[in-house]
């Protein structure tokens, strides 16, 4: 098969379609046959050398795809030949086949082509474990995880047009919250408003602390999902809430910042901060498991779609990767085989 490999660490130019050995589907995994992937931070940053796949996993960038089972493993049970899946993996997924764990597949959920559906393991797993899992179904007011957010409340997502923004407003918006975002120009924060956001603050312009008071009437968000990290540290926690909850689930702003402890005492807040990739397998399981029960049916209905910018062939991977650091992008970027 073809894969893209990484030559050395580097910018987009070392990204190389390649032939590679087929994998060979192990106990209890499913063999992809890969129709598409999708780009994600972390495919820069292991470009660069700085995020390595954790042990075991494939060597090949690409944190999710979307295809059809091609193979069965020993123990792998629940899928069938053939059938239209998407996975969240821990690596693999640009390339023509990738093997993934079968507790880790999911269906093509309806109304989604099977292209489509490469844009939502990662966004769908990311924003429910931290701010959405939980027992109970999706309009239940204990259907949350680390942040527990609650109908009726307020969420400020960062980065409110990026693949994981939009998947959170259109969630947020299922379950009855109000919906702040940060974003980069009028162009970025109309499409948010498409999607439900109804609170729109341009961080280039605006302060999205003095924006966020303003419109909650001086409460604050309730939660906040940050993809930015340390530069918004201080400023997260003025602009939470009383009992609010900070979820930092990115670095993008550095990785170490100063934090006020009274602040934060004073307002009884909490700041957790998680990734995805590394986490064990049963852990993922659980997480994938509860995005079939609660998010694919939302799909199904319309409530939620994934958001697609653009698409490039996989072979063409450097220019996506260019495409998503320019940032000009709003949603997901994919990779679809040639």
């Amino acid at each position: 098969m073809k894969a893209i490999t990484i030559t050395e660490p580097g910018g987009p130019e070392v990204l190389t379609w390649t032939t590679v050995p087929d994998p060979v589907p192990g106990p209890g995994e499913v063999l992809i046959d890969v129709v598409a992937s999708a780009v994600n931070r972390a495919d820069l940053l292991q470009r660069q050398g700085f995020y390595d796949p954790p042990p075991g996993a494939s060597p090949y960038p690409g944190l999710e795809c979307s295809g059809h089972v091609a193979a069965l493993g020993e123990g792998a049970v629940g899928w069938e030949i053939g059938q239209p899946v998407c996975a969240l993996l821990s690596g693999g997924g640009y390339a023509e086949k990738v093997n993934v764990p079968a507790e880790l597949v999911l269906p093509v959920p309806e109304g989604v082509s099977v292209a489509e559906a490469a844009a939502l393991p990662e966004a769908t797993a990311t924003v429910w474990s931290n701010i959405f899992m939980g027992g109970g179904n999706a309009t239940s007011s204990n259907v949350f995880m680390i942040a527990h957010l609650r109908p009726g409340e307020t969420l400020l997502a960062h980065g409110g047009a990026s693949g994981i923004g939009t998947m959170a407003i259109q969630l947020a918006k299922s379950v009855g919250a109000r919906v702040a975002v940060t974003a980069g120009g009028p162009e970025k924060l109309a499409r948010c408003a498409e999607l439900g956001a109804d609170i729109l603050i341009d961080y280039r312009e605006q302060d999205f602390v003095d924006e966020l008071r303003k419109a909650t009437d001086g409460a604050g968000a309730d939660v906040i999902l940050d993809i930015v990290g340390a530069k918004y540290l201080d400023r997260n926690v003025k602009a939470l809430a009383v009992n609010g909850r900070l979820a930092v689930i990115g670095m993008q702003g550095g990785v170490k910042g100063e934090l006020n402890l009274g602040a934060l005492l004073v307002k009884r807040a909490a700041i957790t901060a998680t990734s995805l990739r590394g986490r064990p397998l049963g852990e993922k399981a659980s997480i994938v498991a509860a995005v079939r029960e609660h998010v694919w049916p939302l799909i199904g209905a319309g409530q939620v779609r994934p958001i697609v910018d653009r698409t490039f062939p996989m072979s063409d991977a450097a220019q996506a990767h260019r495409a998503l650091e320019a940032g000009e992008h709003i949603g997901k970027i994919l990779l679809t085989r040639p």
